[in-house]
């Protein structure tokens, strides 16, 4: 399901001009939801993040775009799966077609796609997942590698060497080649009482979840967390390691290069975020 500017249709209903500026140039920004029972999970850090990035970006934002009525127009783009379960509710923001670089105007357009989710709540999966370094290009550190915008050239690289060399998911580096994410999500490395995640200086999307788990892990009895730099030789010893993103939640990371990895840590905090996000 499809919501163009309020406009519902099917998916093979739906075609983007070519003169969209997010085809053209990558002149867009993304957020990607996960709805339980027709309401949005986390909407105001989504909503929050969204509106500032878009600010960051000069996109004009229209005055009808408060969090109400934004939140009303993903409930309605779900709602017409008519789905049991919950749903994957992605919002892309784009600047109105004119101009090369320079646009013709920062007016923009929205657009809201919803596909249903097999499972409600969050879960830790028992799947293995096993990830490596992609070092064949870099993150830059710095405001645009934070954004969710639609230039993911290096995610898209990486999911096609993890494709090729039979992996579930690449550690991206940062240009001093420190951790910075996986291809899909934040990464954190569990070690002893301590869990850490890469700062968003060193060029990590401002995750929600991430935001979440460093809200709950320090209110968790006998954890703290921080934001450190973490360099790849860090990781073969930790106790753990996992990633989050809003639509999986956590995935606990099995296998980095010969060490395997348990997920008690792991497992103990997909309930806390479960908590949280039905009070959200």
């Amino acid at each position: 399901m499809v919501n163009l500017n309020g406009k519902l249709s099917q998916d093979k209903e739906f075609l983007l001009g070519t003169n969209n500026r997010g085809f053209l140039y990558g002149d867009a920004l993304f957020e990607t939801v996960r709805v339980l029972n027709g309401r949005p999970v986390f909407w105001e850090d989504h909503y929050l993040r969204l509106m500032s990035s878009m600010r960051i970006l000069r996109m004009e934002i229209p005055m009808s775009f408060s969090l109400e009525f934004l939140q009303d127009e993903i409930t309605r783009t779900s709602d017409e799966l008519a789905i049991s379960h919950g749903a994957r509710v992605r919002i892309t923001i784009f600047r109105n077609p004119g101009g090369l670089y320079s646009p013709r105007t920062n007016e923009i357009s929205y657009c809201i796609e919803a596909s249903p989710l097999e499972k409600p709540f969050y879960t830790l999966t028992e799947k293995a997942c096993e990830i490596e370094l992609y070092k064949d290009f870099t993150l830059s550190r710095g405001l645009l590698s934070n954004l969710k915008t639609t230039n993911r050239l290096i995610n898209v690289l990486g999911s096609v060497y993890a494709q090729e060399n039979g992996l579930d998911n690449c550690i991206l580096l940062n240009d001093k080649k420190m951790v910075t994410e996986v291809l899909n999500g934040n990464i954190f490395m569990v070690k002893g009482t301590k869990i850490l995640t890469p700062p968003l200086a060193d060029g990590c999307i401002k995750g929600v979840v991430r935001k979440k788990l460093l809200e709950i892990i320090p209110k968790t009895e006998g954890l703290t967390a921080e934001e450190k730099t973490i360099s790849p030789f860090e990781l073969q010893q930790a106790d753990e390691l996992f990633f989050t993103n809003s639509i999986q939640g956590i995935v606990s990371i099995t296998k980095y290069r010969k060490k395997n990895f348990a997920d008690a840590r792991a497992r103990s905090l997909v309930g806390k975020l479960n908590a949280a996000a039905r009070f959200s």
